[in-house]
């Protein structure tokens, strides 16, 4: 079984669209970032604090457990989700016409052998320039309101994304390769679960 640390349900989404059965367990840890960390080290401390945590539910089975942390940096600063309409805001108009940062931590965990891999994949976004019609519109639809950087790639801000190098399921929430990657490394046998 392979069980998310997450209650996100796109993450969820992306690992039954590969043919998995996943049950949720969202971690409670402190999400809060350790003065002058980096965000490469910070969504990779994220991912295996939840992992950690969920895993203590998990001690002597056969589970898999799969945490991440999803972030978007702009210019050095870590955009989370916004506080209120007016930071969703704020953060569209850093990110209309330039280029970002996707950052997600991974950390999977075999449970019958404790090994654990962590990882982080990134991926650059380009933003067309916004305008302010178009901004308010989004902040109206409520979707930015739950998302690190104030938008999801997979719903109605697709519009707005000019470019991506890197991996788009990364963007959504969870490098899907690279997390299968992962499962594999560890003994999971992917033909087998589907």
């Amino acid at each position: 079984m392979i069980i998310l640390a997450s209650a996100s349900p796109r993450r969820k989404q992306l690992l039954e669209s590969a043919g998995l059965t996943i049950q949720t367990e969202a971690a409670d840890i402190d999400e809060s970032r350790k003065e002058g960390e980096h965000p490469i080290d910070f969504v990779q401390r994220m991912a295996r604090e939840k992992a950690s945590c969920v895993a203590q539910n998990y001690k002597h089975t056969n589970n898999h457990i799969i945490a991440a942390d999803t972030i978007v940096v702009h210019a050095g600063e870590i955009l989370g989700k916004p506080h209120d309409k007016e930071d969703a805001h704020r953060m569209l108009s850093l990110l209309s016409g330039d280029v970002h940062s996707v950052y997600t931590g991974v950390c999977v965990i075999d449970m019958s052998s404790s090994r654990e891999l962590v990882f982080f994949t990134e991926t650059a976004v380009h933003f067309t320039t916004l305008t302010e019609a178009q901004i308010a519109w989004y902040i109206g639809t409520g979707e930015p309101m739950d998302k690190a950087g104030s938008y999801g790639i997979q719903g109605k801000a697709a519009r707005f994304v000019k470019e991506i190098r890197g991996s788009y399921t990364n963007v959504v929430g969870l490098p899907l390769c690279e997390t299968l990657e992962a499962l594999e490394k560890l003994g999971f046998s992917l033909s087998e679960h589907q």
